[in-house]
C-alpha cells in the first residue's frame, strides 16, 4: 500500500511530504499499529485514478482506504441497522447486538487513522494519539453508562476490558503461538512486560484500599463513613493514578521509546501479508475529519449498548454482570484481538504481548482513574472499591499472568492455563446472580427503561 500513493490522497493540507522519515515512523510503531494492520487490505486504486473530477477522486479514494480497507468491511453493515432498528422500535436487545457488531470495525479503523495522522504529527503526537484514542470504545461507554448514572456498568465493563486482554487476549496468543510454532522455542523481551506488571500492581493498591477500609473499620464507624472515606481516597488515588500514566506516555514516547517499538525482520515470510506502510494513502484532514466522524458514531452505538444493556441481560438470561465483562470487551476489541493472535502464529510474540499488556495497562491507569475524575465532575459517586470477587479476580489475573510471562519463554501450555483462567471467571460471573447496588440505592437490572434514542444524539 506504501507504494501505492497518488498525489490526491496525501496533498490535501498543501504538504506533499509527511513529517518525519519513513524509516523513523516504521520502527517507531507500536504492538497497536502492527497489531491493527494485519487486518487490512491492499487497496486497488487503478479505476479511482481514472477519475476525471479531483474532489470525487478525494472522496472515492478515502472510502476505498477508510472503509474498503479492512478485512472487516462487513461489520460496517450493522451500523445502519442497528441505528433502523432503533428508529423502528425493534426489540432492545436486537439493537445492543447489532450495536456490539457495529463497534468491532470502528474501534480497529480508529487505530489505523491515528497511524495515518502520526505521518503527519510524527511518531511522538501519534504515539499520544494512539495513547488517547486506542481505548476509545470503552472510555466513551464508561462516559455514557456514568451519564445515565449506571456506575455498576462501568466497573464491569472496564474490569472486563482489562481481564479480556491480561488472559483470553495473552493466552489464545500464546496458545496459537505455541500451536503453531510447536518446534521453535518462543522467546521474548522482559523488558515492556516488566514496566506494564509494575504499573498493573500499583493500579490493584488503589483498588484494594478503597474495599479494605470497608473491612477494617470497627463496628462503631458508619456506613456512610466508611463510604465517604473510601469516595476521598479513590478520587485521590485516582489522580496519582493518572499521574502514573503520564509518566508512562513519557518513558514509552521518550526517554526509553525503544523498549515499545514493534521490531519486524526485514526477510519476515509473511512480509507479503501484513504491509509495511512508509507512507500515508489519505491527507491530514481528511483522516482527522474521518476520526472525528466515527468517534461520534462510537458515541452513537455505544448509547445504544448502554440503554439497552438491561433489556438483553432479561431478553438472554444473562446477568448485567456476565454481559458487561465477558461480552463487551470480546467484541468491543475482536479486531485488535485478532490482530495480537495472528501475530503470535508468525512467533512474533513482543507484538501480541505489547498489544495485551498495553491495552490492560492504559485501561487500568487511564480509563477507569479518568472514570472516577468525569463522575466526580458529574455528581457521581463512583469509587475504586469494585467488591470483593471482581478484585480478586483482578488481582489473580494480575499474579498469574506475571508468573507466566517471568522466564522470557513461551509454550502453548501457558497459553492454555491462562485460557482456563478466564473460562473460570467467566463461570463464576455467569452463574454469579447476586444483584448490584449503585450509589443512588438502586439495583443492577432492574432500573427504569430508558429509551436508546433519549441520550445525548436525541432530537
Amino acid at each position: 500500500m506504501g507504494s501505492i500513493v497518488e498525489p490526491w490522497a496525501i496533498t490535501e493540507n498543501g504538504n506533499a511530504t509527511a513529517k518525519g522519515s519513513s524509516r523513523e515512523l516504521r520502527h517507531g510503531r507500536t504492538a497497536h499499529n502492527m497489531s491493527s494492520s494485519s487486518l487490512r487490505k491492499k487497496s486497488d486504486l487503478r479505476l479511482i485514478q481514472k477519475v476525471p473530477c479531483k474532489t470525487l477522486k478525494n472522496i472515492l479514494s478515502n472510502f476505498q482506504e477508510v472503509i474498503l480497507g479492512t478485512k472487516l468491511t462487513l461489520l460496517f453493515l450493522a451500523i445502519p441497522l442497528a441505528i433502523l432498528a432503533n428508529s423502528y422500535h425493534y426489540g432492545r436487545p436486537l439493537i445492543f447486538g447489532l450495536s456490539l457488531i457495529g463497534l468491532t470495525p470502528l474501534a480497529e479503523r480508529v487505530s489505523f487513522l491515528t497511524e495515518q495522522l502520526a505521518f503527519y504529527t510524527g511518531p511522538t503526537v501519534g504515539g499520544l494519539l494512539n495513547a488517547t484514542c486506542g481505548n476509545a470504545t470503552e472510555l466513551i461507554i464508561a462516559i455514557l453508562a456514568l451519564a445515565n448514572n449506571k456506575v455498576a456498568v462501568v466497573k464491569y465493563s472496564l474490569l472486563g476490558s482489562i481481564l479480556s486482554n491480561l488472559l483470553l487476549v495473552l493466552g489464545t496468543s500464546l496458545f496459537c503461538g505455541g500451536i503453531a510454532n510447536i518446534r521453535r522455542e518462543q522467546r521474548f523481551d522482559r523488558k515492556q512486560a516488566d514496566v506494564n506488571f509494575f504499573l498493573l500492581l500499583m493500579g490493584l493498591l488503589c483498588h484494594l484500599l478503597p474495599l479494605l477500609l470497608k473491612y477494617a473499620a470497627t463496628g462503631e464507624v458508619s456506613t456512610s463513613l466508611i463510604n465517604k472515606m473510601s469516595l476521598n481516597l479513590s478520587r485521590t488515588s485516582s489522580i496519582v493514578m493518572l499521574i502514573a500514566y503520564i509518566a508512562y506516555l513519557i518513558f514509552q514516547l521518550w526517554t526509553h521509546r525503544q523498549l515499545f517499538e514493534a521490531q519486524e525482520d526485514d526477510d519476515d515470510a509473511y512480509d507479503d501479508e501484513v504491509t509495511v506502510e512508509e507512507t500515508p494513502v489519505i491527507g491530514f484532514w481528511s483522516g482527522f475529519a474521518w476520526l472525528v466522524g466515527m468517534t461520534l458514531v462510537i458515541a452513537l452505538l455505544s448509547e445504544y449498548v448502554v440503554a439497552t444493556i438491561e433489556e438483553a441481560s432479561d431478553s438472554w438470561g444473562l446477568s448485567v454482570g456476565f454481559i458487561s465483562i465477558i461480552l463487551l470487551p470480546i467484541v468491543g476489541n475482536a479486531a485488535e484481538h485478532a490482530g495480537a493472535i495472528i501475530f503470535a502464529f508468525k512467533n512474533k510474540l513482543d507484538i501480541s504481548l505489547g498489544v495485551a499488556l498495553g491495552s490492560a495497562t492504559q485501561i487500568s491507569l487511564f480509563v477507569v482513574p479518568l472514570s472516577v475524575i468525569v463522575a466526580w465532575i458529574m455528581g457521581i459517586k463512583m469509587d475504586l472499591n469494585f467488591n470483593i470477587l471482581e478484585t480478586s479476580s483482578l488481582a489473580l489475573a494480575i499474579i498469574i499472568t506475571a508468573f507466566t510471562l517471568q522466564d522470557g519463554t513461551s509454550h502453548y501450555m501457558k497459553g492454555l492455563v491462562l485460557l482456563l483462567c478466564y473460562v473460570i471467571i467467566a463461570a463464576c460471573f455467569f452463574v454469579d446472580q447476586i444483584p448490584q447496588k449503585q450509589p443512588n440505592g438502586t439495583i443492577v437490572g432492574l432500573q427504569p427503561k430508558n429509551n436508546p434514542g433519549s441520550g445525548f444524539f436525541s432530537a
